[in-house]
């Protein structure tokens, strides 16, 4: 899209998000829209038809240009005219001299005959159709694809606010017919929470977790539970009512300019689709209901904070309790909305996402999205309710080097916001208010663990060899813009493992091709002289997009995820291929394939690159000629067809997180067979071994790029089996590096020769146990 272009889309969403603040409901939203794109496209007709309930009918719903008489009353089956074409096959109906189309209806109330151009985009919710936007005109006009790229856009923000606007009204439904025995109940568990909860400030000693990332750390607690932020039980007391309602007021007004702010701000940085979730934030706080039922709680004599509580409170209910995975994730925009209307009801309160000076984040859980937009300076370490050791937040932890602890029980009704703590995730425990003597002993420790970061800084810059002299190639694996400053910073070789999922959770749309292309480059460019292997889209599992919900499943890791979404979805995918292909034309990149299971998805990728490079050169559009293809070995069908798939890629990357947990069963986010999960299993070593060989004999290239690599055991293992290229956590590769040096490649060798013969995890880590105390003494 040309500048003037994008000019005029970011001044057509902000009127819109200026059209949400003056509208009252549903129906005046549309028809300030309508009459808006019009004046904006110069166009004399602008309408949008909306699905019934059916399913089937279109029916016309708002209209600039059309007889206001035909507002409501006009409406058609899906397929039936030009507009029902445009929903039929879910794709943009431009036409020239409508009438004369064999699919053109005439319906005389709307007075369209004079009209000679058609242009209709269809509006979508999770790609079923829920309406149609239309503009016409007078004059004969020929849309250019840059008039068809802006309406899209607005297309998508319309999808929005139809979406939403029905959203509230399903929860105002569902409130309504909530009983009176479920209201019962919640109360029942809500005393119960209470009675179990610990006095603020106090603490029964040592909570115990599971270590998801080693390491030290101390400083205030930042909680982030539940309720947004707002403390479990709030005071009662007698109000002014007045005042309160006018704090209300304020506090509202804030967040409404803070949410334009955003809209604006993400709409320059990125783009303006990523955006749109700002129309859904102001559609809220205007919402009727919602007001009406904050000032109701006010008028009872509560205070603003007990009001804002309690009614965001019983929406996120409403949504958590709904039957679709798609409707009960959009709970995340109402927590948003709840943390900022809580930062700016007053100083008094706190807003937990953001921090002020460093601290420990406490949390039931924590998802990419969350760590994708923290503040990672001020994290110094991060504590969990729930168990997930490899959940993609915790990886993420891992690359920044933070320290984490899953799996503590009641973590976050156990410390009360700005309480001091200490993290010791090395031994896994977690001290709430500790007492002197605890905090002396780990400010020893601390010391310690200093000076042993200050002994590694010197590997830092070294190069990667073990005691006899060969060379390892250790990269780093990154998922945020902001981790290559700290792979730099540790001495990575390049990037072995670019996730490219990470940066699409924090926006509000598939970011297109120039916004992917701007980020990828920007990842080449700072490694010049090392390559960088980007992985495709890599979703579903654990990692799911706020505006891109998978179907329902029983077991979504074994279900619709990764490559497979990819290859369904291949517009998209094509898209994130041209991208990579054009960031290669700045430096070295390597192109991976996740989760890749037999030749027909090799086969099916490589035709996807092909149609990349006709559209680019098509184009005229600069790309790499050549970038090398790889693929992920994470399913134990790629470890049994190793052999022939390395006939027809250029490197194999050994994806350890998920080949673990396919080989043994064991879903890695499930605590309940957490102990199952082992990377030392005799079977998992034998399949490495076997990977190993393939690439060797074939001639191919072979990374390792799982978190397996980052524990000392596991690398001499690896490192003996025949691997020479590793990709881990940046913050991983000195302390790798210190180990290399004392490591002698025949010890290596005949510990991974004795390994494969034993047939019981336990044995294996005990004599490996034995192998590094014998390197140690080497030292």
């Amino acid at each position: 899209m040309g500048t003037g272009n994008d000019r005029l889309g970011v001044t057509i969403l902000e009127d819109i998000s200026t059209l949400i603040l003056q509208s009252h409901d549903l129906d005046e939203t549309l028809r300030n829209i309508v009459t808006l794109v019009a004046r904006r496209m110069g166009t004399e007709v602008c309408s949008i038809y909306l699905l019934d309930e059916d399913r089937e009918t279109l029916r016309l719903c708002a209209s600039i240009g059309l007889s206001p008489e035909a507002v409501g009353k006009v409406s058609l089956k899906i397929g039936e005219g030009l507009t029902g074409l445009a929903a039929e096959e879910g794709q943009v109906v431009a036409i020239l001299e409508p009438k004369t189309h064999p699919r053109y209806r005439y319906f005389k109330e709307t007075g369209e005959e004079r009209y000679h151009s058609f242009l209709g985009i269809p509006l979508f919710d999770r790609k079923i159709p829920i309406g149609v936007l239309t503009i016409q005109t007078v004059a004969p006009r020929q849309f250019s694809a840059d008039d068809i790229s802006t309406l899209s856009t607005i297309a998508f923000q319309v999808s929005s606010i139809v979406i939403n606007a029905r959203l509230l009204d399903s929860i105002r439904k569902k409130e309504e017919e909530k009983s009176a025995f479920a209201r019962e109940l919640e109360k029942t568990r809500q005393s119960l929470i209470d009675k179990e909860r610990p006095a603020a400030g106090q603490t029964n000693g040592a909570l115990r977790g599971t270590v998801a990332c080693p390491g030290l750390a101390s400083g205030v607690a930042y909680v982030l539970d539940d309720n947004l932020g707002f403390p479990e039980t709030l005071e009662d007391e007698p109000v002014e009512v007045a005042s309160e309602l006018q704090q209300l007021e304020l506090t509202l007004e804030k967040t409404r300019i803070q949410t334009l702010f955003l809209e604006k701000r993400v709409t320059e940085r990125l783009s303006q689709s990523d955006a749109a979730i700002f129309h859904t934030h102001l559609m809220f706080l205007e919402d009727r209901s919602f007001l009406e039922k904050l000032r109701r709680e006010i008028h009872a004599g509560h205070s603003v904070a007990f009001a804002l509580k309690k009614v965001v409170g019983e929406y996120l209910e409403a949504f958590e309790r709904m039957e679709d995975p798609y409707l009960r994730e959009r709970a995340a925009d109402i927590k948003d909305i709840g943390r900022r209307l809580l930062a700016n009801l007053g100083d008094t309160l706190h807003n937990p996402l953001q921090l002020k000076h460093p601290g420990i984040l406490v949390a039931r859980e924590i998802l990419p999205s969350d760590m994708a937009t923290l503040d990672h300076e001020h994290i110094r370490g991060i504590v969990t309710e729930t168990g997930e050791r490899n959940s993609h937040a915790v990886i993420m932890a891992k690359a920044l080097g933070i320290p984490a602890l899953v799996g503590v029980k009641a973590a976050v009704r156990s410390t009360p916001p700005e309480t001091q703590v200490i993290l010791d995730a090395n031994s896994g425990c977690f001290y709430v208010n500790p007492a002197p003597h605890v905090t002396e002993e780990y400010r020893r420790l601390q010391a310690d663990a200093s000076r042993e970061l200050h002994r590694l800084e010197e590997f830092r810059d070294l190069p990667a060899a073990t005691r006899d002299g060969e060379k390892v190639i250790l990269r780093a694996n990154i998922g945020l813009i902001s981790d290559v400053n700290i792979a730099l910073r540790n001495g990575a070789e390049g990037v072995g493992l670019y996730r490219t999922e990470f940066p699409y959770m924090t926006r509000g749309s598939f970011p297109d091709r120039d916004d992917q292309y701007q980020l990828y480059r920007k990842v080449v460019e700072n490694f010049p002289d090392y390559p960088v292997t980007i992985r495709t889209l890599d979703i579903g599992g654990d990692k799911g997009l706020p505006y891109f919900s998978p179907p329902r499943e029983d077991n979504p890791f074994m279900g619709w995820r990764s490559v497979r979404v990819s290859l369904d979805n291949r517009d998209i995918f094509r898209t994130q291929i041209e991208a990579i292909l054009m960031a290669g034309a700045h430096g070295p990149v390597k192109l991976l394939f996740p989760m890749i299971s037999g030749m027909e998805e090799v086969h099916a990728c490589r035709e996807v690159i092909e149609e990349a490079r006709a559209n680019l050169r098509r184009e005229g559009t600069p790309f790499a000629s050549h970038v090398p293809t790889g693929i992920m070995i994470e399913v134990p069908s790629a470890v049994q067809m190793a052999e022939q798939l390395a006939r027809e890629v250029d490197f194999f990357a050994l994806g350890t997180n998920d080949l673990i947990q396919y080989m043994l069963a064991a879903d890695r986010n499930n605590p309940l067979v957490n102990k199952y999960y082992d990377p030392l299993h005799p079977a998992v070593l034998h399949a490495l071994a076997q990977v190993t060989d393939v690439a060797r004999r074939q001639g191919i290239g072979l990374c390792l790029c799982g978190e397996m690599a980052s524990d000392p055991m596991n690398f001499l293992v690896l490192y003996g089996l025949g691997m020479r290229e590793f990709s881990m956590p940046a913050p991983f590769i000195p302390r790798i590096k210190a180990f290399l040096r004392d490591l002698d490649s025949a010890v290596a060798i005949k510990a991974a020769r004795d390994v494969l013969t034993l047939s019981e995890s336990a044995k294996i880590r005990a004599y490996l146990i034995e192998v590094l105390k014998e390197i140690e003494q080497l030292d």
